[in-house]
């Protein structure tokens, strides 16, 4: 049996051709257990056949779920949100899910009610809670109060038992520093990232760290405060070329701001990497757009998110709450480095951490 011509196929077209009833095509669409091998193969095929697409609200009443994952997110970073939201997609769609992503303002009431007017609109299954918004202690207690399943993707030292997913920002701006020095800079300015955030104060221990291990000062003026917005990169800069003794590198925080140094060093037409090496943190788009392209940490931001949902999926799906996940990164490098003028004649240090790519 066939549908008819310029007619969607519903779940009963599909259960009148397989012979079987409609609770048993919910069953095989639903991946549920109790049916049988044949049967669920002789379902999928007349699915296919029939190119049956179930309506989400009919998977719900059948389910008793809404198959609607929420992703909330608070940050200033377009670049990194486009990533996070690819990963978190990629990882639904493959469960049959639908990602539901909202942008929230405020970390205080607001942001709660704003939250939880979100959960009970739309009956969510479980939240992705990303960063800075999964350093919120508040927000937490309250999803606990709640009973809201939800993973966070790169959160606080807070310890909690919901599942996550986050890499070692401190240990990956260290190799970064590491890696500065080891061409021979001495000099490195730095950029903290959002002071809400805490990846910005992990990662300005780890610069600190790589610093005081090669007997370097930290001079006060060669650390600016930025916001992880290439406006706040560009200002920082402009700031830190302008001293009597500006820095030969400068490492900033992400790489929207290291694109604001670069912008800043055009200006006062300083060579890069000639006169001045330039690094960022987390490999998005704008580090293999601009030029020089940058060298910078490769984040892993797609696989957080993907690994972040798919500890979600798991503990809608068996109840349990999953071990947290972490991530590797790696050094990537570009043109944006280089020797410092002082070091040009001794070859580039190997490091194993790094990887040169496109």
């Amino acid at each position: 049996m066939t549908k008819p011509p310029n007619r969607r196929a519903k779940i009963n077209d599909v259960a009148l051709a397989a012979g079987v009833a409609i609770k048993t095509v919910s069953r095989v669409l639903n991946n549920e257990p109790n049916v049988r091998e044949e049967t669920r193969t002789r379902v999928l095929e007349i699915v296919k056949k029939l190119n049956y697409h179930p309506s989400l609200s009919a998977r719900s009443l059948a389910g008793r779920r809404s198959y609607l994952i929420g992703l909330i997110y608070e940050n200033p970073s377009a670049n990194y949100i486009v990533d996070v939201l690819h990963g978190a997609r990629a990882r639904c769609r493959e469960g049959r899910f639908q990602l539901l992503s909202h942008q929230v303002i405020g970390r205080s009431d607001e942001l709660e009610r704003d939250v939880l007017g979100l959960v009970d609109q739309t009956h969510l299954d479980g939240l992705i809670v990303t960063a800075p918004l999964s350093e919120s202690v508040e927000l937490i207690k309250t999803l606990d109060r709640r009973a809201i399943p939800f993973v966070r993707i790169a959160p606080n030292e807070f310890e909690h038992e919901s599942p996550y997913a986050d890499m070692d920002d401190e240990g990956a701006a260290r190799e970064m520093t590491e890696y500065l020095i080891g061409l021979g800079h001495r000099r490195i300015g730095f950029i903290i990232g959002h002071p809400d955030h805490i990846a910005s104060s992990q990662r300005l221990r780890g610069f600190k760290a790589a610093m005081a291990a090669h007997g370097l000062e930290i001079e006060q003026e060669l650390v600016k405060q930025g916001y992880f917005v290439f406006e706040s990169g560009l200002e920082a800069a402009r700031e830190l070329l302008s001293t009597s003794a500006p820095p030969t590198a400068i490492f900033a925080s992400n790489d929207d701001m290291a694109a604001g140094v670069l912008m800043a060093a055009h200006e006062l037409d300083i060579d890069v990497p000639a006169d001045l090496s330039v690094a960022g943190f987390d490999d998005t788009y704008i580090a293999r757009t601009v030029w020089p392209r940058l060298t910078t940490v490769h984040q892993p931001t797609y696989d957080l998110a993907y690994t972040a949902t798919n500890l979600l999926l798991e503990m809608l799906e068996t109840g349990e709450i999953p071990k947290p996940a972490r991530l590797a990164h790696r050094l990537v490098c570009r043109e944006s480095t280089a020797p410092a003028r002082s070091a040009k004649s001794t070859a580039r240090p190997k490091i194993e951490s790094v990887a040169n790519q496109g």
